[in-house]
């Protein structure tokens, strides 16, 4: 069996392993870690008290007007008794904030709808427009200064209604979830709980240029749906002198102004929108994480949108304010509904919901702080498993090199073994996981093969594999692959996927990362240490951190591989496939695409450039 801890570090060749910080974020060098030890054991139980009221009933469409003289759409659905008929007490609020249209999403509640069954236990729901979205006027500039400072004033109008008491829970789901987080985190003395589902933490990082790519597949569906759901206007027909003007408001935004400009500048290269910057610190809540001092609940998933940053955002939080995190094996749009709920014991998320703001908006005492504080369903176990924290107490680095055989293992490379070649072709992966993933699941109902079995994504790659193991061998946590690698072109992208494959060959596919190489550098002191052992790299991906890399230069690339969890069972074997490209996840702009095609990338794997992976290795035991 591969021991718990590997070998030593690279860490010195790309920035230094002296820092004594373990989380880097966008924001600054991260403080000491802290464990979590209590509420060990854990476990879950349902909560589904009786419902407080018999129906629900929708007010007519309302307006908030902004400081600015915008007006932001608000679709409010309080409790109703048998005949129908509102309940006027003043009660607590779920307040959800869309790009979605509130309207549109009305029977929806993953996309804005108002939820019965939060409502009919006593709960005001309020949904609201934000500006240049739905019903509502303005510009949209997806979570820019001037929609982030509605949020605040959209909280201080619901708390001047006679439907409120006073109290507000955040909520959402991605977008939505994205607006409660950061609402969350502006302190408002109103608001006292949040549950954000599927939030993005870091937008530049996690899905719009991971590894310097962008995106080609979610990205321009996501500008497109906003855009058009925002045309999906009824006012033009009921209310023409506010919905037309707030209409057209809509259509210049997505073709002059936001949608079109920001997908052309992410792939001609713009250097305010290619690199990290203003821009993209802006809409990043991990900025502002760590000022959440409500209890917050984060639900995210093993192939989320935003798989990498949800796990950081709970541990950002839980150092000022209760937090929980639960992580199933979902896409996107599974993550929404909580697909597969309940099982081994953790309910539906509704009921999870409910339970979450009766104790922390309501101040009921109804056991939401005895619930696990980390759930994650393990991949490979294909069960739930409980922990008192994120990352797990029990976890350590070990360090497995790529071999010129294509083995893996802790053995060090050889003075003379060979170097591996793959041809850099952008068009890897064009049928896998990723596909499923970065479609926000979409393409994941379509029943392909390739997306249960990455054999053939990974044609071109070149496939690391260990023995099979001679005991189960699990990981929960980031991944960070260290590549030696060199191109007959002038730059090159990076593809590292990590594989269970099983006895008959099958390869299921855990978790990836990219990485353009002349987008190489790391900032040490906000990457993530284990062990002394750097596994979770920081890129700056600024243009003062481009480094060349020129024709058959030998150089050192990290690659940051998304947080997993998962269980390579005994007799499994683990592979670590790298290749030039994964198409669905990122492709880089023009600029860097020229430079990189039609060349050949070789991978090292002799005693001067030991091409390595360093994995998070939790003892088999932690799950029994």
């Amino acid at each position: 069996m591969l021991a718990a801890c590997g070998a030593s570090s690279s860490t010195d060749a790309v920035g230094g392993s002296g820092s004594s910080t373990t989380l880097g974020t966008r924001a600054e060098p991260a403080a000491p870690a802290k464990t979590i030890t209590g509420n060990a054991g854990a476990t879950w139980s349902d909560y589904d008290p009786a419902t407080l009221y018999p129906g629900t009933k929708t007010l007519p469409l309302q307006y908030i007007t902004m400081r600015d003289g915008v007006k932001l759409a608000a679709y409010v659905t309080v409790p109703a008794d048998a005949d129908g008929n509102a309940i006027d007490t003043p009660l607590p609020v779920v307040l959800v904030q869309t790009s979605y249209n509130g309207a549109a999403g009305s029977a929806v509640p993953a996309i804005g709808g108002a939820d019965s069954y939060i409502v009919e236990h006593g709960y005001v729901s309020v949904v609201v427009d934000v500006r240049g979205t739905g019903q509502s006027e303005g510009e949209w500039e997806a979570f820019g200064e001037d929609e982030q400072a509605d949020y605040a004033e959209v909280v201080d109008w619901v708390t001047q209604q006679s439907f409120n008491d006073g109290r507000i829970g955040v909520y959402g789901v991605s977008y939505l979830g994205i607006t409660a987080i950061i609402t969350a985190a502006q302190g408002h003395p109103a608001v006292k709980a949040a549950f954000p589902i599927v939030p993005i933490g870091d937008g530049y990082r996690d899905i719009v240029f991971t590894g310097g790519q962008v995106n080609p597949t979610f990205i321009p569906l996501w500008l497109g749906l906003v855009s058009v759901l925002g045309l999906t206007n009824p006012t033009i027909l009921t209310d023409p002198a506010t919905g037309l003007p707030a209409t057209l408001d809509h259509l210049l935004s997505a073709v002059a102004n936001f949608q079109v400009p920001t997908i052309l500048n992410a792939l001609t290269g713009d250097p305010d929108t290619a690199y990290d910057g203003d821009f993209w610190k802006v809409r990043s809540p991990l900025e502002n994480d760590a000022k959440i001092t409500v209890p917050t609940f984060i639900v995210g998933g093993l192939h989320d949108l935003f798989q990498r940053s949800e796990p950081i955002s709970y541990e950002r939080i839980k150092h000022n304010a209760p937090a929980k995190l639960l992580i199933g094996p979902w896409t996107h749009v599974e993550a929404a509904v909580g697909s597969g709920l309940p099982a081994d014991g953790v309910p539906p998320l509704n009921h999870i919901e409910l339970r979450w703001f009766d104790q922390y908006v309501k101040g009921m005492k109804v056991g939401a702080d005895t619930m696990p504080n980390v759930t994650q369903y393990v991949t490979g176990l294909e069960h739930y498993v409980t922990a008192s924290d994120w990352p797990h107490p029990d976890v350590h680095a070990q360090r497995l090199y790529m071999h010129g055989d294509k083995s893996l293992s802790e053995d060090q490379p050889a003075t003379d073994e060979a170097a591996n070649t793959v041809l850099q072709l952008p068009i890897e992966g064009l049928c896998s996981i990723s596909t499923s993933q970065w479609t926000a699941g979409l393409l994941g109902y379509i029943p392909l093969p390739c997306f249960q079995n990455s054999n053939t994504a990974e044609t071109l790659s070149v496939k690391y594999e260990t023995p099979a193991m001679a005991d189960d061998y699990y990981l929960n946590g980031p991944i960070e692959a260290d590549i030696w690698m060199s191109t007959t072109a002038s730059d090159a992208s990076l593809s590292v996927r990590v594989d269970d494959v099983d006895e008959s060959g099958t390869a299921k596919s855990l978790t990836n990362g990219i990485q353009t190489a002349s987008l190489r550098m790391v900032d040490a002191s906000r990457s993530r240490l284990l062990d002394g052992q750097m596994i979770q790299p920081w890129h700056p991906y600024t243009q003062a951190s481009v480094q060349a890399v020129g024709s058959g230069n030998a150089v050192l690339v990290p690659v940051e591989i998304f947080a997993t969890s998962a269980l390579i069972a005994k007799g499994h074997k683990l592979r670590v496939a790298v290749g030039a490209s994964d198409l669905p996840q990122g492709v880089p702009p023009v600029p860097t695409l020229l430079q990189s095609l039609a060349g050949a990338l070789t991978i090292y794997s002799d005693a001067a450039h030991p091409s390595s992976v360093v994995l998070p290795v939790v003892p088999a035991s932690a799950l029994q």
